[in-house]
């Protein structure tokens, strides 16, 4: 998609944009049927036709819209009429759009080409498809094509890898991408395989991996910038691949949705294409703990005793809560290793957050009020909502073992993201500025583009925006 400044004499192809009171205005200059189908209310199209051009009418909704409402009504447009779009200069008509909002709907567009599986045969993503808008110079339009282009790039990465079924997404086969991610990128890569990870004493997430058929692959991905005293983001996102529950089998009326259990990893994963394709001015250390949680004779069990990376034991109550033992590790091994101004973990972890929040906003536990309000404010900008829940040293004791310095759950029915969060707590070297998202309800879900539950992308907006905004 190109964006150019200019406009010429004709115009097969325009998309004019109006909320309900410059429909209110400017309406009259159209049909008066048209008003009978069309009134500007958010998410409404209507094509009108002459003989030289298609107009798409598109509805916005009230002008106090915010500035993600403008997105989602691109996004849902795009998965509407792709069928109907052509790859040609496009003019935009929109007085009223400010820059923002413009460089919101010009995301919404790519964004609303996803499907699985994805491919750019859409014609947003055609060199041919030109949108003419005269509204901005030229050097800002190139700058939203670019940042729009990114975001894209890593959100349907995203969400490609977390709709693929489980048997074309093996650690191989995740491995192989992302080492030619980091070829492509110039980013480091480091994958420890079960010996190396025996050696350095990653016991927590080697308990989850030792019943896998595959190898493990703790890996470590770093985008370093040459800006000098630049601010370090150390990420840690919940890697399994698939999850059966293991020994605590899950019920398998919807075992099937489990292979969404790498949301955390995919929104890292996303948000580091976004920074690598804008070059921030940031270091980024990503900590992806590869693995499946597997049933087979080597598997892990209840009442089994793990000693995790920084040597606190583990007491193993139920083998389905595997996603905090591999990010204990994570935590641990990055705030041990690196040095770094923010530590962010996000993990698809618990059903206790589904039922709170449902699909409107992620869990959050941060132990830094900077952190925590900068997490809340990225979120209604971008609409990846969080919402703040206590770390109170009340749920540590509900964690308390017997045979152990920890055990992995409470035994009360209560409260489980919270308990998670404390036992994560816990790993994280007192690091000062630690955030833990829990996002097993809105990573997968309702989407325009799918029947059945599907990736939302969920994340990566919210950390691309927080890492490119708050260096």
């Amino acid at each position: 998609m190109k964006l150019i400044n200019k406009k010429n004499k004709k115009y097969t192809q325009i998309f004019q944009l109006f909320t309900e009171e410059e429909w209110t205005k400017s309406g009259k200059n159209y049909n008066k049927n048209v008003s009978s189908f069309f009134s500007g209310k958010k998410f409404e199209v209507f094509i009108h036709t002459d003989e030289e051009s298609i107009t798409y009418l598109i509805g916005l909704g009230k002008s106090t819209l915010q500035n993600f409402e403008v997105q989602q009504v691109a996004v849902k447009f795009a998965q509407t009429q792709k069928e109907k779009i052509q790859a040609a200069p496009t003019l935009l008509l929109a007085d009223f759009l400010k820059e923002k909002q413009f460089e919101e709907f010009v995301k919404g567009l790519l964004l609303g080409t996803y499907s699985y599986p994805f491919d750019k045969k859409h014609a947003f993503w055609n060199p041919k498809f030109e949108i003419h808008f005269e509204n901005l110079s030229q050097k800002k339009l190139d700058t939203i094509s670019s940042k729009a282009e990114a975001l894209a790039n890593g959100q349907t990465t995203c969400q490609e890898w977390l709709n693929k079924p489980a048997n074309l997404k093996k650690p191989d086969t995740l491995g192989l991408f992302l080492k030619n991610l980091a070829k492509k990128y110039e980013l480091k890569y480091t994958a420890f395989n079960r010996k190396k990870c025996e050696e350095l004493g990653l016991g927590a997430y080697l308990s989850v991996n030792q019943g896998s058929a595959y190898d493990a692959a703790f890996t470590i991905i770093e985008y370093k910038t040459t800006v000098k005293n630049a601010k370090t983001f150390g990420l840690v996102g919940k890697c399994v691949l698939f999850d059966t529950g293991g020994i605590s089998l899950k019920n398998p009326d919807n075992m099937h949705y489990m292979k969404s259990d790498m949301g955390g990893a995919t929104a890292v994963i996303g948000a580091l294409i976004y920074a690598a394709e804008m070059q921030l001015p940031v270091n980024i250390i990503a900590v992806l703990p590869v693995t499946d949680n597997a049933i087979s004779e080597k598997a892990f069990l209840p009442s089994d005793v793990i000693t995790a990376y920084n040597g606190k034991t583990i007491e193993v109550l139920n083998t389905d809560a595997e996603g905090r033992m591999i990010l204990a590790d994570g935590l641990s091994y990055l705030a041990k290793n690196y040095k770094t101004d923010f530590l962010i973990d996000l993990a698809t972890l618990t059903g206790s957050s589904v039922r709170m929040f449902g699909d409107t906003c992620g869990a959050m536990f941060s132990n830094n009020d900077e952190l925590k309000n900068l997490l809340i404010k990225t979120g209604d900008v971008t609409n990846q909502r969080v919402w703040n829940l206590p770390l109170w040293d009340v749920w540590k004791d509900d964690i308390q073992s017997d045979v152990a310095d920890l055990k992995n759950i409470s035994m009360k029915p209560i409260g489980d993201c919270i308990v998670a969060a404390k036992f994560l707590e816990q790993f994280i070297e007192n690091h000062p500025k630690w955030a833990h998202l829990d996002i097993a309800g809105v990573a997968f879900g309702s989407t325009g583009y799918s029947k059945e539950k599907a990736a939302t992308g969920f994340g990566v907006q919210l950390l691309a925006d927080l890492i490119e905004n708050y260096h």
